[in-house]
């Protein structure tokens, strides 16, 4: 008999994914406030099939702050663009969409956890999945050699914080993408 256990239905897991969807626009909308009955009523599903997948409210937030990082790690592997330095952009703008998107869900697992909770050490994957992006971009001589990865994703992070809409943030992220490039180039 084997030791694990069986799949999850094809609906089960449609709900799961459904129901992180609608938390994800729920919690962008409505803040760290946002109840589980807004995240089923969003997300289609009744109260019992929300907890059945995610038995707590910091259940749910744990698994979409997985699910984001899971996303923009894998977007390193998948990225497009013509260059090296193209790609690391491309993939630098997922990263920015990331941390401007995770507030609320981050300022509602504050509520319940402190930062040395594992669910919050996300750097570590986010370097690995980077840096053959960026080694490629300065080994093809259009990124800064003297910048590391860590930097770089600092600068984002501070832009991301900026107080101000996405329109105002925008072409500040825009100028700091572009100064990394070598200086003279």
């Amino acid at each position: 008999m084997p030791d694990h256990p069986p799949a999850k239905r094809a609906d089960a897991a449609r709900n799961r994914q459904r129901i992180l969807e609608a938390a994800r626009a729920a919690f962008a909308d409505g803040g760290p406030e946002t109840s589980m009955a807004e995240v089923a009523r969003r997300s289609g599903v009744g109260p019992a099939t929300l907890y059945r997948n995610f038995a707590s409210r910091h259940e749910l937030l744990e698994a979409l702050l997985a699910d984001e990082v899971d996303e923009v790690c894998a977007a390193a592997a998948t990225v497009e663009g013509d260059s090296p330095a193209e790609r690391l952009t491309a993939w630098l703008r997922r990263f920015f969409q990331y941390v401007t998107g995770k507030r609320p869900v981050v300022l509602g697992l504050l509520e319940h956890t402190d930062r040395t909770d594992p669910v919050f050490d996300s750097r570590g994957r986010m370097l690995a999945a980077g840096q053959p992006l960026l080694a490629a971009a300065q080994e093809a001589g259009q990124i800064d050699d003297d910048l590391s990865l860590g930097q770089i994703l600092d600068l984002v992070v501070a832009i991301a914080k900026i107080s101000g809409s996405l329109e105002y943030r925008q072409p500040i992220l825009d100028a700091a993408l572009a100064g990394l490039h070598p200086r003279g180039a």
